[in-house]
Parts: C-alpha cells; sequence; structure tokens
C-alpha cells in the first residue's frame, strides 16, 4: 500500500472516532429556543388596564363583572363588585345591536362628594366583543364641564356688566337732550355720562387684562424689580381715592428688596388690592402697606380695618365678578375683575396671594413673588418680621393660625 493510502487511511480512522466519540455523548443536542426576557404581551396588556386613567369594566353576558380595574370603582362604575345597572342595561344593548352604547354614568347618591372634589361628569363607551362579552370604558369629564359651565357663567356675567353702563349712558344722553337748555342739568348729566364711560373703559381694560394673564399670551421677560419702587408707584395711583375717603395709608420703611417679576404686572396687582382696601374701609379708618421675607419669597401685605370678610366667601371673593356687598362695589364703581387679576399676576410670577380677614375688624391681602437672588437682607431678616405699622403687625399676627391661601379669579 503506497504511503498516499497510509495517509487516506489514517484520516478516515480519526473523523470515524470522532464520531463515535460524538455518538457516544448522546448524539446531536436538540435546537432549543431562547426564552425571552422581561413581561409577556398579556401581562403588559394587563398593567396598561390596571393602570389606566380610565375605568375599563369586562362583563359577561349575564351582566357580572369579569374584570375591572381600580379606576372603574373610584369612578362609581361598580359597587361592590357589581356594575352599575345603568351599564348594564348598555350593555344588553350592545350585545343586541353590536354598536357601542354611550351611557351616563355621573354619581346619583352623592357618594363621589363625600371625598371632596371627586368625579361628578363619568360618561362611559359600551362596546361589544363578542360571544357575549361587551367592555365599559368609563372617562372622568368633570373637568370639561366645570369649564363649560365657567365659560358660560364668565359670559352672562361679561353681558351683565357691560349691559349696565351701555344702559346708562343711553338713557343719559336721552335726558341730556331732553335738558339741553339748562346748563345746571347739562353739567350734572354730562357728569354722569363721564362716570359711567370711565366704568365702561375700565371694565373693558380689565376683561383685556384678565384675558392676556389666563390665556395664551407669552408674558414678558420677567427680571429684577425693586419693591419700594412698586409700593410707591402703587400708592400713587391709589392716593387720590385714599384722599376722597378720608383715609390715611401708612407704609413701613423701605426694605430694598427685589422682586423676580414685571413691574407693571405687579404694581397693577398691589394697586388693586389698595383700591380695594380704600373702598372696603370706612371714612376716616387707617390702612397700611408692609414688606417683609419669608423664606424665598417677598411678602406685600394691605391691611384695612373695613367690613371684613366671612370665613364662607375666603375662596370665592377672587372669581371674576364675585362681589361681598354687590351694592357697595356699585357705588364705588368697582368691577369685579381686580381681585381675580391680582391672583393671576400671583400666579404667573410663581408665587400665590393669601387672605386673612374677620368680619367687622378688616382684612389682610398679601401677595407672595419669589425674591430675585440673595437681595440684600441677611438670614435673620428671611425669618424675623421688620417693624411695621401697628394695623400690619396685628394682622399678620393674627393670620398664622387664620389665613386662606387662594388657588382659584373679583372684587370684593
Amino acid at each position: 500500500m503506497t504511503a498516499l493510502g497510509y495517509t487516506a487511511l489514517i484520516i478516515a480512522a480519526l473523523l470515524l472516532g470522532a464520531v463515535g466519540g460524538f455518538l457516544a455523548a448522546g448524539g446531536p443536542r436538540p435546537y432549543r429556543k431562547s426564552q425571552p426576557q422581561g413581561p409577556t404581551v398579556a401581562e403588559l396588556l394587563q398593567r396598561q388596564v390596571h393602570t389606566s386613567t380610565s375605568g375599563v369594566v369586562l362583563l359577561n353576558r349575564f351582566g357580572d363583572v369579569v374584570l375591572h380595574n381600580p379606576r372603574a370603582a373610584e369612578l362609581g362604575v361598580i359597587h361592590d363588585y357589581r356594575a352599575d345597572p345603568r351599564a348594564q342595561k348598555a350593555a344588553e344593548q350592545a350585545r343586541k345591536t353590536g354598536e357601542t352604547v354611550t351611557v351616563d354614568l355621573c354619581p346619583l347618591d352623592g357618594r363621589a362628594s363625600l371625598a371632596g372634589r371627586g368625579p361628578a361628569a363619568v360618561i362611559g363607551d359600551v362596546r361589544p366583543l363578542g360571544d357575549g362579552f361587551t367592555v365599559v370604558d368609563a372617562a372622568d369629564q368633570s373637568d370639561s364641564v366645570r369649564l363649560e359651565a365657567t365659560r358660560r357663567d364668565f359670559v352672562a356675567n361679561v353681558s351683565h356688566e357691560l349691559k349696565t353702563p351701555v344702559g346708562a349712558l343711553a338713557l343719559l344722553a336721552e335726558a341730556l337732550l331732553d335738558t339741553a337748555e339748562d346748563p345746571e342739568e347739562v353739567r350734572r348729566f354730562s357728569t354722569k355720562i363721564l362716570h359711567e364711560s370711565t366704568r365702561l373703559g375700565t371694565l373693558v381694560s380689565e376683561l383685556i387684562a384678565l384675558s392676556r394673564l389666563q390665556g395664551a399670551e407669552r408674558l414678558p421677560e420677567l427680571g429684577s424689580v425693586e419693591v419700594d419702587e412698586v409700593v410707591e408707584e402703587a400708592l400713587s395711583r391709589s392716593r387720590l381715592a385714599a384722599e376722597s375717603a378720608g383715609i390715611e395709608i401708612a407704609v413701613d420703611g423701605p426694605s430694598g428688596y427685589l422682586l423676580e417679576g414685571d413691574r407693571a404686572l405687579l404694581v397693577t396687582a398691589l394697586t388693586n388690592l389698595i383700591t380695594n382696601a380704600v373702598s372696603y374701609s370706612s371714612h376716616g379708618s387707617p390702612v397700611s402697606i408692609s414688606r417683609r421675607l419669608s423664606e424665598d419669597f417677598v411678602e406685600i401685605a394691605v391691611t384695612d380695618r373695613g367690613i371684613g370678610i366671612e370665613p364662607e366667601h375666603h375662596e370665592r371673593v377672587f372669581e371674576r365678578f364675585f362681589r361681598v356687598d354687590p351694592a357697595r362695589s356699585r357705588a364705588t364703581g368697582g368691577t369685579g375683575l381686580g381681585l381675580a387679576i391680582v391672583k393671576h399676576v400671583a400666579a404667573n410670577h410663581g408665587g400665590e396671594v393669601k387672605l386673612w380677614s374677620r368680619p367687622g375688624t378688616g382684612s389682610t391681602f398679601t401677595i407672595r413673588v419669589p425674591r430675585h437672588g440673595t437681595g440684600e437682607a441677611d438670614g435673620d431678616e428671611a425669618t424675623t418680621e421688620p417693624d411695621r405699622a401697628a394695623p400690619a403687625a396685628r394682622s399678620i399676627t393674627e393670620s398664622a393660625d387664620g389665613v386662606t391661601t387662594v388657588e382659584t379669579g373679583g372684587v370684593r
């Protein structure tokens, strides 16, 4: 046998040995599919249903609850593991027609109000799934309903508020024409026309300002504003009204504090607070303005010894066109928008407005706006109240356990 033949034989023997060893070890291993890492699709779907902001309820052909998420119980779609009868009736209709049925699931027994501001408008869509199963998809539309109601009230209020001075102008103009030959009557009616036209102009201006603060229009860039300058300008705007009412406004000393904000808006807000304090104070009673640092906020407080506000009106007083004393507000020419503007100016500056008030004692309105940088005050000033005019110090001390923080837009 040649050398080449021996070589081929050796190679063949080695191959046979390798194959034999492989077979002896158990032969070829079967192919195994790698297991996926993480949750399955079914688990993800279950999580989605469980965390959905909508109430989801699965019903069988008998109207029994097969599956539901926690949100369904919160919205009142199920009670004691039983579906709302209205949802069951809608599910029966959906099974018969094969079409989606919309049903009103608003609370009927006041359960939503027990925990406070609960869902008040719940709408559900009931869809057939086949084989006798239906799914109820319920959503809380309370905010949309409240917004629509607010818009309707706003339009009605604006219409009424605009109609009053416009109607008065028409009547006064007619009376003026009838008394054209009497100089005294002409002067009297002309004065009233001027008053009503000024009131109408003020109302329109404040409506425009409020719409800008609440709308999508971008506010001016905020910058460093000196608190003392804001107070001085607001005082100059309110001085004539205070002098006419015989009211002296006491102001604490210059503070040197700096705010992060828009100067014009802050002056408007503070002017509204001072004007309110003057309007709702008796002749000769004091009004005071004070400034202080509280943590990272600058607080400007306006205190009066006026008629005060009942506790149930503390939040509503910031609503548009709401007045505690409508007759007095009309007499002073108030528009009912001043405090709404104050609230939105404070909110747009990243701050808030607080109210302390007691009927027959007076009120303190406090604007809190973030300070600019470190200011010029030391650490003690940030926690220690500086000297105040007497009314301001009294009101701020008493307000420690009776302050109402307003989070929701009228002049008192």
